[in-house]
């Protein structure tokens, strides 16, 4: 591994499978369909491997749709707080499920699912919140993600009864020939979608449906299919995967709908690492070790969330305490504090855990700073260098 080039993203195929398999139990266990969200992980050299396990993909925009497409090819959903007509147009004959934040956006684009084969939703917002606040609450006041039930209209549903029984039929993408029998009216809304969840249990979700089926149940005679989103942390260790599969299967039977899940971290949790090498160490009231790898540039979260990510070979009470900092000029560009047994020296590789998640997705060449090279690991214990970066990736961006 000290030969590869450093700074590297590190995923192992055996640790993403463990969380991959666990999703297929809890799938068929509940009877739901789990869709990987490509917003938290995006490395589509392991998308072959996780459409073994997975019912799809849940996008945000169009080139996640274009991704999914090329190498998933299972279901494709996406969810966009605004489509652009030319964007939208291109979205339209590739995806299976289409949901609109707003009822504007879907009368904007109404005219143009004649024919389609995809179904279409609404996000909703059940405006409660369950963790607290911030920036990551889509269900604060004032969210601009999905319609209150204030602003709902139930009417644009009414009459949908007989498409819950079409739409079970419409799972599979249709031929040509069968699109063009269902005439020339537009598509009907199928379906609702709500995401309010953030790294949480299933205790969440179950407050989150409490107020779901209070607030939407009327509309659920009309529709067939109902995303509940990610930030389901089903792979976390403490996860209560017995709750989950109960609440999925109650309400499943409870309303005859066909259930999805969307999540992003939960299928690459703790697969993958960022290794990177100490540049130099400095004194300024205390030792500061200057890494070739940025919170900044290659694991924003860190500064986002914020959140101290764990070492490997780290300690609470070390002797050698030391401030970890990337090389860029961000003067914030810290990523944490950590205590080692043994000194830290110049030359020396650093292990960050849980970096395959909203790393890959999110990193940037601030500084002109060199992405970090992208490594699999096999189930055999074989590296692989599936990416390099350089100059022409840093100069095509801009």
């Amino acid at each position: 591994m000290n030969a590869l080039p450093s700074p590297y993203y590190l995923v192992d195929e055996g640790l993403l499978i463990k969380n991959l398999e666990l999703l297929r139990q809890v799938a068929d266990a509940s009877g739901c369909k789990i869709l990987l969200a490509q917003k938290a992980f995006s490395m589509y050299d392991t998308y072959p491997l996780i459409a073994q396990y997975l019912d799809g993909t849940a996008s945000s925009g169009l080139h996640e749709v274009m991704l999914s497409r090329d190498y998933l090819k299972k279901e494709n959903h996406v969810f966009s707080a605004g489509y652009s007509d030319e964007e939208f147009k291109k979205i339209l004959p590739l995806c299976s499920h289409i949901v609109f934040n707003s009822f504007s956006q879907w009368e904007r684009f109404k005219p143009l699912t004649v024919g389609s084969s995809a179904k279409f939703g609404i996000r909703i917002n059940p405006e409660i919140s369950t963790q607290g606040g911030g920036i990551y609450d889509p269900c604060a006041v004032g969210s601009r993600l999905g319609v209150t039930v204030g602003n709902f209209r139930f009417d644009e549903f009414e009459g949908n009864a007989h498409n819950r029984t079409q739409s079970r039929l419409r799972d599979d993408i249709p031929t040509k020939g069968q699109s063009e029998k269902r005439g020339c009216a537009p598509a009907p809304l199928s379906g609702l979608h709500f995401h309010t969840l953030c790294q949480q249990n299933a205790d969440a979700l179950e407050t989150t449906l409490q107020a779901v089926e209070e607030k939407f149940s009327p509309c659920f005679k009309n529709i067939s299919w109902l995303n509940m989103g990610g930030g389901h942390h089903i792979t976390r260790p403490d996860y209560d995967i017995q709750k989950l599969v109960t609440l999925i299967k109650n309400f499943r039977q409870k309303h005859n709908l066909e259930i999805y899940l969307e999540p992003g971290e939960a299928v690459a949790l703790n697969a993958g690492f960022l290794v990177c090498t100490v540049l130099d160490i400095i004194e300024n009231d205390g030792a500061i070790a200057i890494l070739d790898a940025s919170a900044a540039c290659h694991m924003p979260d860190v500064l986002e969330m914020p959140y101290t990510p764990r070492i490997l070979g780290s300690c609470e009470h070390g002797k050698y305490t030391y401030r970890l900092g990337g090389s860029t000029c961000l003067a914030g560009d810290f990523i944490g504090q950590y205590s080692f047994n043994e000194p830290l020296q110049i030359g020396d590789k650093l292990t960050f855990e849980d970096m395959a998640i909203y790393t890959m997705v999110k990193n940037n060449t601030f500084n002109g700073i060199n992405l970090p090279s992208i490594i699999k690991r096999r189930t055999n214990g074989e590296l692989q260098l599936v990416r390099r970066f350089g100059y022409e990736d840093f100069r095509g961006r801009l």
